[in-house]
């Protein structure tokens, strides 16, 4: 897993890096995938003020016609160029929101895999960086809104690793028909950086102030990006300054997991961790999560 990458590279925090922490990647014809998720990948056009690019996205439906609710699940970035970075599936955590009746949208951000444009970082900003990524997080509800088998009153938006941070930047937008976020594990480190964890812990303190969303936040205690109290921090100062709607948040500290906590989401061996949690908070915010008949 990088740790410091210098100029627009930054370093991010990372799902992936090794076996332990490999996201799912594995083509939809596989075993693993055959037979049980209904799977498409769509270009979802990104519009710019110069020219606009097209994001990678794997999109998981339940049978029938839906109108079915919507998740859209941010990824985390693995070491090396974006562009080499596989597409992202987590095809085990996906099957368990299909299989309670929702359709799961999973773009690459630009620069990542076959998503066109390039990767941008934003140096030591660590608030800047996570608003530009979470541009690709409004195209893909834009797109996604208008197919016909979604429910565009009922979207959760989900994120791990340094998609936790994009997911969080993105509570600070209003959206027609977000309910929540959820934030796994999320964060940038950059050791470039003389201070990243100050810049971390004030990235969400800002974004605290312009949430709009109910958020469910949950980091382990042998994270080896955010090693304790820094998740607290981090939350800490988000909760904060987060008024009306993003009041409703807590954070889940959910103690050791295997060798690294970062992990946890991605690893089947997490799921009797955060589905628990998640299906409490999303009939907290009104939505269903009981598996389907």
């Amino acid at each position: 897993m990088v740790r410091s990458i210098a100029g627009l590279a930054v370093a991010l925090a990372l799902m992936v890096g090794g076996p332990a922490l490999a996201q799912d990647t594995a083509p939809a014809s596989s075993p693993a995938a055959a037979g049980k998720l209904a799977e498409q990948v769509a270009m979802i056009p990104k519009p710019g003020v110069l020219f606009s690019v097209e994001l990678e996205t794997t999109i998981f439906k339940p049978p029938g016609e839906g109108p079915f609710p919507l998740i859209v699940l941010n990824h985390g970035k693995a070491s090396g160029k974006p562009a080499f970075q596989p597409r992202a599936r987590y095809s085990a955590q996906s099957a368990e929101f299909v299989k309670r009746g929702y359709v799961v949208a999973l773009p690459m951000r630009q620069g990542f895999s076959r998503s066109g444009g390039a990767y941008i970082g934003a140096g030591c900003n660590v608030e800047s960086n996570g608003l530009v990524q979470a541009e690709d997080v409004v195209a893909t509800l834009d797109y996604m809104v208008k197919q016909p088998y979604v429910d565009k009153s009922r979207i959760v938006v989900i994120g791990q690793s340094h998609g936790g941070l994009t997911t969080m930047a993105f509570s600070t937008l209003a959206y027609p028909g977000v309910l929540g976020v959820v934030n796994f594990a999320g964060g940038l480190r950059d050791e470039s950086c003389s201070r990243w964890e100050f810049n971390l812990i004030d990235a969400f303190g800002d974004y605290g102030k312009q949430a709009r969303y109910p958020s469910l936040w949950m980091y382990g205690d042998n994270d080896s990006y955010w090693p304790q109290p820094l998740p607290e921090k981090m939350f800490g100062a988000y909760k904060a300054q987060a008024h009306g709607a993003a009041a409703n948040t807590r954070m889940v500290d959910f103690g050791t997991f295997a060798g690294d906590s970062h992990a946890m989401f991605g690893s089947r061996a997490g799921l009797p961790i955060w589905l628990p949690e998640v299906g409490r908070f999303f009939k907290e915010i009104g939505l269903p999560f009981d598996p389907l008949p």
